[in-house]
């Protein structure tokens, strides 16, 4: 069978957002390719010895993805530049020409697990199901992860930032809800460093597969994991059934755009003292997310900083 292949320019600054805005519209398997050097942790992860020989960054992004012959072509292409023209008003998006072309059949069920290993952070080792943990790591904490359709492997420095603010503020007591939780791979750890229960939520469905799927993986049952589907900004019916004043931790790895109209709502959700952990900011976005968390009240405890990207954790006063 033949495939439709699509290839997007646009820019480094707006890579991430927009192969998020890809995956939102149901289009999985994006590749990227860009001039961004490699950081020593990228070697780690990539088993790459010797940095290769790169031209030096352009600000250019190319994004391909790929259609099968009975994907109706015409209105998802018409999604994607609505998509993109909306963004143009507070993201720098760039051409946003498409190329199209056609491409041959692969196995890619199977062709992309050469590019996702096992990788540490922390003490905290990530493994997906195809490898095995060897003996030199078994005083380790290990998930077990397998990238999929929903967001989330532990790779990206906004997921990292996360789980080390949970490991820092989760006790035995602790309730999470997990805001945009994807794969699961933050209500999980929590369970794992200690805490009592985890809830989540999601706008994609897939959320909820791949979590119960990363779940099962992980010997970790449905009962202390609970994940539902729906807008918890704007949804009054997900707002009541996640519960109000329930939480001690809320988790929130979303772009900036959406944790300031979420900060405020979820105020409600928090405990008196409950602690608010915030991620998914590009770095000139750290005063806009700092300035929606005071304005709904809570106190700034910390901002740390990992690559061009912000967590903000705050406590409801």
């Amino acid at each position: 069978m033949k495939w439709n292949q699509f290839r997007l320019k646009t820019t480094t600054e707006a890579e991430d957002i927009v192969s998020s805005m890809l995956m939102d519209l149901g289009i999985q398997g994006v590749q990227i390719e860009d001039k961004i050097p490699l950081t020593q942790s990228d070697k780690e992860q990539m088993f790459v010895d010797i940095l290769p020989d790169i031209p030096e960054d352009d600000g250019t992004a190319y994004l391909t993805f790929y259609l099968d012959e009975e994907d109706d072509k015409g209105t998802i292409l018409l999604n994607v530049r609505k998509e993109l023209e909306e963004m143009r008003s507070y993201l720098n998006v760039g051409d946003c020409t498409i190329e199209e072309s056609q491409t041959e059949d692969v196995d890619w069920v199977n062709n992309w697990k050469q590019y996702f290993h096992q990788f540490y952070i922390d003490d905290i080792l990530v493994i997906p199901s195809w490898e095995k943990v060897e003996p030199k790591d078994s005083d380790k904490m290990v998930i077990h992860i397998d990238p999929g359709t929903a967001f989330g492997t532990g790779m990206h420095e906004t997921t990292q930032l996360c789980i080390r603010q949970l490991k820092k503020y989760v006790t035995q007591d602790t309730e999470i809800l997990d805001v945009g939780c994807g794969s699961g791979i933050l209500g999980m750890l929590a369970l794992k460093f200690g805490a009592k229960h985890s809830v989540g939520t999601d706008l994609d469905p897939c959320a909820i597969d791949a979590t119960h799927e990363n779940m099962a993986a992980n010997g970790i049952e449905k009962s202390r994991y609970e994940v539902m589907i729906g807008n918890i900004i704007d949804d009054e019916e997900i707002q009541d059934k996640v519960g109000y004043e329930k939480y001690d931790i809320v988790a929130a790895n979303i772009l900036a755009e959406v944790l300031v109209p979420l900060t405020p709502v979820i105020c409600h959700q928090l405990k008196k003292g409950g602690i608010y952990i915030t991620s998914g900011i590009i770095d000139d976005k750290e005063t806009v997310v700092v300035e929606a968390v005071k304005q709904a009240g809570m106190e700034v405890l910390e901002v740390n900083h990992q690559g061009e990207w912000v967590s903000v954790t705050a406590r409801k006063n």
